[in-house]
């Protein structure tokens, strides 16, 4: 049996705590009114103003000298045009200046007027900007709170569908590792407990929460001035009651599965037969059919429909490839951990190779539909769908481009040579960089929609990060303790243990 270390433990707490503490504070210094978004942007004007004049009082320095010397020049030609000018001005204006008394009258109004009308449109439009800058700033931090939400439980979802795979294809090389799946599945159930009364806080926006903006009662209603008609038109999906109503079927069946599942694996290690392997291989083939439906409907809903003017048909895909090699990457480095404290002896190479594999090759799967659903849109060139591309390359370069970076560039060089995936330093680098990569995916897909480019990573999204890792290394460690960490009762556990390639 595993025993959860005190130091692990203690690891666990302070990660939570400190993400509280950053939690709370994204919340509590979100601005509340529009002055106080009027007070950051003139802070953020003042110090951009500053870097100006100092950069232009530098380039006036080396021009003075120069436009000195032109004006004495100008001033003494000036001297001499003057005489000859002045006689021939004065009979102008007194020519003119009747005229233009009577003239001055009739403008005077319709100037005035005017100036009248380009002013409060000016206040009008600046209004309506700092209404849009404050709801994005009071997002920031529910942003910050779902993308670390979302991407911790669908972590133990990808291991889930990973575990449901090798019950379906009776795969002898991997129940020694299921003990380890079953833990990081544990995660699930307090994940989506959380995850859920976020989804209900976006609907019923608590805390000023404007994460879905078709969840706005004012876009659908024609009368009002913040009518969308696309979103009219799509209100039959995009509405609250089918959002959460949905949500409750995907979170609960995927939940039972689980449960179900482990409590199978655990009953076969005392069975005399192989009836409940049997019953996990049933369960595994409807919910590897039920996954592929809800896995694709949940991108939709969850993510995608943060920008619900765009949409793609590869994205429940992307999604998927996304969560799914995060997934097998926890359970390598999970196992890896348990390796180095002694448990797991029958572990050897050939699964940590195996691990590795899945890891490349499932890096290079989202790398393909990463750049098939980009190539195609920028392709195409069609307005409502390249903007979603343009946003991010023009306000989130180094997110957007460093995400390649760490999803393709560095699992490829690194992994694809088959002697370095047998390496516990190698895959333990390579794994931290792709679970970072994929967390800045996620960040990619909901901040633009949501908080424009008034992105940063600050106190909440850090505080955020801290918080679900810890919560998720304390579930999953603590799940681990709860069974043996081998399932001895598997009928294919002996060819697991020597399994040698």
């Amino acid at each position: 049996m595993y025993t959860f270390s005190s130091k692990l433990k203690t690891f666990s707490f302070i990660l939570m705590a400190l993400g509280v503490v950053g939690i709370v504070a994204g919340f509590l210094n979100a601005p509340k009114t529009i002055e106080d978004v009027e007070k950051l942007l003139a802070d953020s004007h003042h110090n951009e103003a500053a870097h100006s004049d100092k950069v232009a009082h530098d380039a006036h320095a080396v021009h003075a000298v120069a436009e000195a010397h032109a004006e004495n020049h100008v001033v003494d030609s000036a001297k001499a045009e003057a005489v000859d000018t002045t006689h021939a001005i004065v009979e102008i204006v007194d020519s003119t200046a009747v005229a233009s008394v009577a003239m001055a009258d009739t403008h005077s109004d319709n100037h005035d007027a005017h100036k009248k009308e380009e002013v409060a449109h000016s206040d009008e439009e600046h209004t309506k900007h700092l209404e849009h800058v404050l709801h994005q700033l009071q997002n920031k931090p529910w942003a910050a709170l779902y993308v670390a939400c979302i991407f911790f439980m669908l972590i133990s979802l990808g291991v889930l569908a990973f575990y449901a795979i090798q019950y379906a294809a009776q795969a002898g090389w991997s129940p020694i590792l299921f003990r380890v799946m079953e833990g990081i599945t544990g995660y699930l159930l307090p994940g989506s407990i959380i995850f859920f009364v976020l989804l209900v806080a976006a609907c019923m926006h608590w805390g000023h929460n404007h994460l879905f903006v078709w969840m706005d009662p004012e876009v659908i209603n024609p009368e009002s001035v913040h009518f969308d008609k696309l979103i009219f038109q799509k209100k039959g999906w995009l509405n609250g009651v089918r959002f959460l109503v949905t949500a409750v079927i995907f979170l609960g069946v995927w939940n039972w599965v689980r449960f179900k599942f482990r409590k199978n694996s655990i009953a076969q290690d005392s069975a005399s037969d192989n009836a409940p392997y049997k019953r996990n291989f049933k369960l595994a083939a409807f919910f590897l059919v039920f996954f592929i439906v809800s896995e694709s409907m949940m991108s939709w809903d969850w993510i995608m429909s943060v920008d619900p003017h765009w949409y793609s048909t590869l994205f429940g895909w992307y999604v998927f490839a996304s969560f799914f090699v995060s997934g097998i990457t926890v359970i390598a480095m999970t196992t890896l951990y348990l390796k180095s404290k002694g448990y797991l002896e029958q572990v050897n190479t050939s699964h940590i190779h195996d691990l590795a594999k899945f890891m490349f090759g499932i890096s290079i799967f989202w790398t393909y539909l990463w750049f098939s659903q980009f190539m195609l849109i920028w392709y195409s060139n069609i307005p409502e769908e390249v903007t979603y591309f343009v946003t991010r390359i023009e306000h989130y370069k180094l997110p957007f481009f460093g995400m390649l970076a760490l999803n393709f560039l560095f699992p490829l060089l690194i992994l694809i040579n088959t002697d370095f995936k047998r390496l516990t330093w190698v895959v333990v680098m390579a794994g931290t960089v792709i679970l970072f990569g994929h967390y800045i995916d996620f960040f990619n897909m909901i901040m633009p929609a949501t908080v424009g480019d008034q992105w940063f990573i600050g106190i909440p999204e850090i505080g955020a990060l801290l918080f679900f890792l810890g919560l998720f290394i304390f579930v999953v460690f603590t799940t681990l303790t709860k069974a043996p960490l081998v399932a001895k009762g598997n009928p294919y556990i002996e060819e697991s243990k020597h399994f040698h390639y």
